[in-house]
């Protein structure tokens, strides 16, 4: 089953084409993450997602149901963040949620006080703003509003997390903290899907990656099959001489005590190289990264997907 599909999408804006006909389908239950540099189209589809930005031409279905026909039944099953969190900046993260809530009862949450009282401090809790004061939101730091708005997307216990660069202004705990909630809900039954150009971000958290470039989806995959075995086998010795001797052939490349050596069997390997009386300190099969796979599917340009610390 899949909880977003997307047939031909494209939105253009005058001559600017920023969606180009993305076929997408992210798997019920999975984390799926869509890569991009600045500017590929990333928020923009995820703003049609939700019915914020109208499409020039294509379909989506959200949830099983064609958006933006059935926003109505859609969006109180979905939580979303895209772009910086909204606020009342005047009031309380506390009384921001509140309002939310009572917002949210139209779209069949429970109306009594008690109960609202109970998902706030729960929503509050799971980002770790439990302990939240009266401060205004305009006192909050970055961090602290990026909380917030995620806060705001898990009110509904929704069936489908959509996330605009959801580790935004954290510090490092932070992320880490943020990484293990949405693995926690993600277990619990609800498919995360979240934007982002940082390639450890989703490297780390992610089961499945889309990326885009210039508003086209270049790749839809599981992340296991991307990082697949390359057929190539680190293999760290003390002795790389008597080890070159011995593979002969397959020794494709050498730097100091490591050696890259083309090999189907890592055990196969070790066993030639223990017979050739090679000592070994570690044999590990090489595997491509993501940022291997990016790099190949997006080529060149000045603004590409980055590790953290990169532009945004």
């Amino acid at each position: 089953m899949t909880v977003v599909a997307t047939e031909g999408l494209t939105k253009r804006f005058g001559r600017v084409t920023a969606v180009d006909g993305v076929d997408l389908a992210v798997p019920a239950g999975s984390r799926f993450g869509l890569l991009g540099p600045n500017g590929s189209g990333k928020t923009t589809l995820v703003r049609m997602l939700l019915g914020l930005v109208h499409a020039t031409s294509g379909s989506i279905e959200v949830l099983g149901s064609p958006m933006p026909r059935a926003a109505r039944s859609v969006l109180p099953r979905v939580g979303a963040l895209v772009e910086s969190p909204a606020a009342w900046p005047g009031l309380s993260g506390r009384a921001n949620l509140t309002l939310l809530d009572a917002a949210g009862a139209a779209g069949g949450l429970v109306n009594r006080p008690a109960e609202r009282r109970r998902r706030v401090q729960d929503a509050l809790e799971q980002v770790g703003l439990g302990g939240v004061d009266r401060r205004p939101v305009r006192a909050y730091s970055l961090g602290m509003r990026q909380r917030l708005g995620i806060a705001a997307a898990l009110l509904r216990t929704p069936e489908l997390l959509l996330l605009d660069e959801p580790t935004n202004g954290l510090d490092p705990r932070g992320i880490g903290e943020m990484r293990a909630l949405l693995t926690a809900l993600n277990a619990a039954g609800t498919t995360v899907m979240l934007s982002s150009h940082l390639l450890a971000e989703v490297e780390t958290l992610c089961t499945r990656v889309g990326v885009m470039d210039a508003g086209r989806l270049v790749l839809d995959q599981d992340l296991d099959a991307l990082r697949a075995p390359t057929g190539r086998v680190l293999v760290r010795t003390p002795d790389p001489d008597a080890a070159a001797r011995a593979l002969g052939r397959a020794l494709e490349s050498r730097d100091g005590d490591r050696l890259v050596v083309r090999a189907a069997d890592p055990a196969d390997l070790n066993a030639h190289l223990v017979r050739a009386g090679v000592a070994v300190v570690s044999l590990t099969p090489e595997r491509r990264t993501l940022e291997q796979v990016v790099l190949e599917r997006t080529g060149d340009g000045s603004d590409r997907v980055g590790r953290p610390g990169a532009a945004r």
